[in-house]
């Protein structure tokens, strides 16, 4: 996987603008933060977020596949607001869970999930190397 970062550019802080990368492709549905019984233990936008990255890290294994080979990792939450104030733990969580490895990432705020209690869903593409 190469990171895509032209030289006049601002370094961009938790994500990348672009990834290169060739192999056997994982596409991964978005996951909401409940456990593997499909049921949510937290109303927490953090907690959701740390459930939803485990969520992640489960099916890549299926798939022979860690967190190094995301390169495309979609947020959509339900509130920005809620998402900016959870950011330094949702960062941690990232960081314990993913490690260093910052792939090309997209948030939105969405209207709403098919579940309501979810907070946020998270959608995955990677790469896994030939």
């Amino acid at each position: 996987m190469q990171i895509l970062q032209p030289p006049d550019w601002a370094k961009p802080r938790g994500y990348s603008n672009g990834v290169v990368a060739s192999g056997r492709t994982v596409f991964l549905a978005g996951q909401f933060g409940c456990n593997a019984q499909g049921r949510f233990d937290t109303g927490d936008f953090a907690g959701q977020a740390r459930q939803s990255l485990k969520n992640i890290v489960a099916l890549l294994a299926e798939a022979g596949a860690g967190p190094e080979h995301i390169c495309r990792l979609n947020w959509y939450v339900a509130d920005r607001k809620e998402y900016i104030a959870s950011l330094k733990d949702v960062g941690a969580a990232y960081r314990e869970i993913i490690g260093k490895h910052f792939p090309v990432m997209t948030a939105l705020e969405v209207g709403g999930f098919t579940d309501d209690q979810a907070r946020l869903e998270l959608e995955v593409t990677a790469m896994i190397p030939d």
